[in-house]
């Protein structure tokens, strides 16, 4: 209220508002303003590289590798250490103090527990032999929601638990290239040579169905001609996290939004949908990883449908009120009219050519409350999950100190030194991420052991077959003349 007890919009004089307004704003005030923001985000991001302008990874005590990343007690963790000379000893800060160590260290430590500790315990992450990486889409169409911080921060809890990750970045924006210190020059150092790469193959394949029938083919354009040559790999960078890589984004991504429907137009056979995920396949990245991580833009483009169409699970983060409910709500509104329309369309076509429909499926689609204030927002939670039953996930991201000050130095919460906070506030801002992480797992490994359970069926069946076929083809027992006499 102003001092004269009326509310602060009234009373306000035209003349002084027309001398604060400013000049009008053209075109150029964009640029100006782009160019202050960039400014500002290089100062910002700065704050978490090192003095070569890297981004590098904190060390981990004794304490924490203990507690969170190898189950064992702090005495043994030490007695395998002094029995063991050849593997990572850490190092201490003061004489006599904690002994830390990079993660690399933790992982080959953990790697030797693994080999040599008790059986009872998990030391190293469950992954079928032999299966797959699985593709994780986290997306919502709604922004600000905390797809990209749920996406990041699942990547660095699978990461410290001992996974191979891959995160891919789908959104222009790059935010998740950010949280990585990736430096993304262009558009060729992003999904999409990948995409016109799957697209270029397809054109090739036409033309030569085209040439045998005497056809004229569709010319490669220089683009498409150059996406030939690049792989997967090209296009993957080292993040600071030893066993998480990255294919960035940037600006320029935005214009696979304008691209991939002009190639569509061109050739409508061309099933845009399985791009990214075959692509990865042919490349052997599914082998590379164990988990592959894709943070979608906030809408439902051709690059989204790209990473849903790919992932295995998918998560969808939103916010406990009435306006992100119903936001997500319309999001799974889209998603359904979006792939059963694909699948009608597909399905009509194979129907006619008496080939098996197209019927795409998710091992598990799950939302998650992120931003959660227990105090505030229990009540619409509660609503929430009355109405979404199991697809809302029961562990909430709670909104702590630690998430606030991590954001503004631009890391993620495990990223954060806990020495720079109260240890209660570390182990509580941190177990909200924990506790997520622990219902991705579940969900993940589940979706493993079905496979394995399915593959192992299959395995059996072929086995079963092969022994039914070989007696049916095994000449009969001869009967001796006098027995049969």
């Amino acid at each position: 209220m102003s001092s004269t007890g009326l509310p602060p919009y009234f009373n306000i004089s035209p003349d002084a508002a027309l001398s604060s307004l400013g000049a009008p704003s053209g075109t150029d005030q964009f640029s100006a303003i782009a160019a202050a923001c960039l400014n500002g985000r290089t100062d910002l991001a700065s704050r978490g590289m090192d003095e070569t302008g890297q981004k590098s990874l904190r060390l981990f005590s004794t304490w924490e590798i203990t507690r969170y990343l190898i189950p064992v007690a702090p005495a043994h963790f030490r007695r395998v250490l002094r029995n063991n000379p050849d593997l990572p000893q850490g190092r201490a800060e003061t004489e006599g103090g904690a002994k830390w160590f990079t993660l690399d260290e933790v992982l080959r430590l953990r790697a030797h527990f693994g080999a040599e500790g008790s059986r009872a315990k998990e030391y190293l992450p469950y992954r079928p032999e032999g299966a797959p990486a699985k593709i994780v889409a986290v997306a919502n169409f709604k922004g600000g929601v905390g797809k990209t911080s749920t996406c990041a921060h699942l990547a660095m809890s699978a990461a410290l638990d001992g996974y191979r990750v891959l995160v891919i970045d789908l959104d222009s924006q790059g935010s998740m290239s950010s949280i990585f210190g990736a430096r993304v020059q262009d558009e060729w150092q992003t999904v999409f040579p990948l995409l016109a790469r799957h697209y270029a193959q397809h054109v090739m394949a036409d033309n030569q169905r085209r040439a045998d029938r005497g056809e004229a083919p569709q010319p490669l354009d220089e683009t498409l001609s150059e996406a030939l040559k690049v792989s997967t790999g090209d296009v993957i960078q080292k993040t600071h996290w030893p066993n998480i890589d990255l294919i960035g984004a940037q600006l320029n991504l935005y214009w696979s939004e304008f691209q991939i429907p002009v190639w569509r137009m061109a050739a409508r056979g061309w099933k845009l949908w399985d791009a990214l995920t075959e692509v990865l396949a042919a490349d052997g990245v599914l082998d590379d990883y164990d988990l592959i991580f894709l943070d979608t833009p906030p809408a439902l483009g051709y690059l989204t449908i790209n990473g849903l169409a790919a992932a295995d699970i998918l998560l969808v983060p939103l916010g406990a009120s009435f306006v992100e409910f119903d936001s997500t709500g319309r999001f799974f509104d889209m998603l359904h009219a979006t792939f059963s329309s694909i699948e009608e369309s597909e399905n009509l076509a194979a129907r006619a050519l008496g080939r098996e429909g197209l019927r795409f499926e998710w091992d598990a689609v799950r939302t998650v409350i992120t931003r959660y204030d227990g105090a505030q927002q229990a009540e619409m939670a509660a609503l929430m999950q009355a109405y979404m039953g199991p697809v809302l996930s029961p562990y909430r991201q709670d909104f702590t100190a630690l998430i606030g000050q991590a954001g503004e130095s631009v890391n993620g919460i495990y990223e954060a030194d806990y020495r720079d906070f109260n240890r209660e506030t570390y182990v509580r801002g941190r177990a909200t991420f924990d506790e997520t992480y622990a219902g991705f797992k579940q969900l993940l490994l589940g979706a493993w052991r079905r496979d394995e359970i399915a593959q192992t069926k299959e395995s059996d069946e072929i086995a079963q077959a092969g022994k039914s076929d070989g007696a049916a083809e095994e000449p009969g027992a001869v009967i001796p003349t006098e027995a049969a006499e």
